[in-house]
């Protein structure tokens, strides 16, 4: 595996950063150098409350259906790129809210040293075991990514815990699927998405437990990990980003300017924690044991 180190960049704003590495082995190569740097609102980094059922504290359960954008559950990230191999700025014009649906995109547009612009939201709070779900649809194009994620790390004085999805675009027939724990990856799957998940909106879900993590697409299985050294252990918070890389071409494939403005649109996304009642029917926590 060729160490391939990012630099890091600091936001253009007085909150406080949180670090996430990013590499890619086989797939993925894991960078020791490199970050993330994703920024939640000081006032809300207060560790969440615990549950009864579960052994770490989570958030309460919610459904957002994007009727709205609910600012006390997210932040957008704006302003700053998570390293030099990212080849766009977070923007906050990269995010939108239309007839019930988000949209993140990215597009040809310069912001200070970088050609593109592209769009993140975060949640400010995190949870812990229980049933995460979102309906998504993403665009095509090589060299880009579009990922539905939960992640913690050290600036939260936290290992890095992170469990994914993440739809290299330059295929969009297929989703990866992988889990970091304590900063060790190399849990990666890729795996069928029937029709593309270009062509229609798809469901994506994980399951998270003490003892298992499962990913569901549509509802179907497509991977377990039960070995305890594989299985996150620290509250998370949920993220979805579209974001572009015209060096990390083994990984996402090359980039090239797309000519037109990509998008990543969210229908709805979900927690249930474990324990807690389906929160609408076609919820996976209503029919999984």
């Amino acid at each position: 595996m060729n160490a391939d180190p990012k630099s890091t960049s600091t936001p253009a704003t007085g909150d406080r950063p949180f670090t996430r590495t990013i590499g890619q082995g086989n797939l993925r190569q894991l960078c020791s150098g490199g970050a993330f740097l994703l920024v939640a609102i000081g006032s809300l980094i207060a560790g969440p409350t615990p549950s009864r059922s579960q052994d770490i504290p989570t958030a309460p359960s919610f459904v957002d259906d994007f009727t709205s954008f609910d600012r006390a559950r997210w932040y957008i990230a704006d302003g700053w790129a998570n390293g030099k191999y990212q080849n766009c700025i977070w923007s906050k014009r990269q995010v939108k809210l239309s007839e019930g649906v988000l949209t993140l995109s990215f597009e040809k547009q310069k912001v200070k040293d970088r050609d593109f612009a592209c769009g993140e939201i975060q949640t400010k709070k995190r949870f812990g075991y229980g049933t995460y779900e979102a309906r998504m649809k993403t665009d095509s194009g090589s060299g880009i990514n579009a990922s539905f994620f939960t992640y913690i790390g050290p600036t939260d004085k936290q290992p890095w815990d992170e469990i994914d999805f993440e739809v290299l675009t330059k295929d969009t027939s297929k989703v990866q699927v992988n889990a970091y724990i304590s900063g060790k990856g190399n849990n990666e799957k890729v795996v069928d998405v029937a029709g593309g998940t270009d062509k229609a909106f798809n469901d994506y879900a994980f399951v998270w437990e003490k003892d298992r993590l499962r990913w569901y697409v549509n509802g179907q299985l497509v991977n377990t990990i039960t070995d305890p050294a594989k299985l996150p252990s620290h509250a998370q918070k949920i993220f979805f980003s579209l974001w572009g890389s015209d060096t990390m071409t083994e990984w996402l494939g090359p980039f090239s300017d797309p000519g037109r403005k990509l998008t990543l649109q969210v229908d709805r996304v979900a927690f249930t924690a474990l324990g807690q009642p389906c929160q609408f029917p076609e919820s996976l926590a209503c029919s999984i044991k």
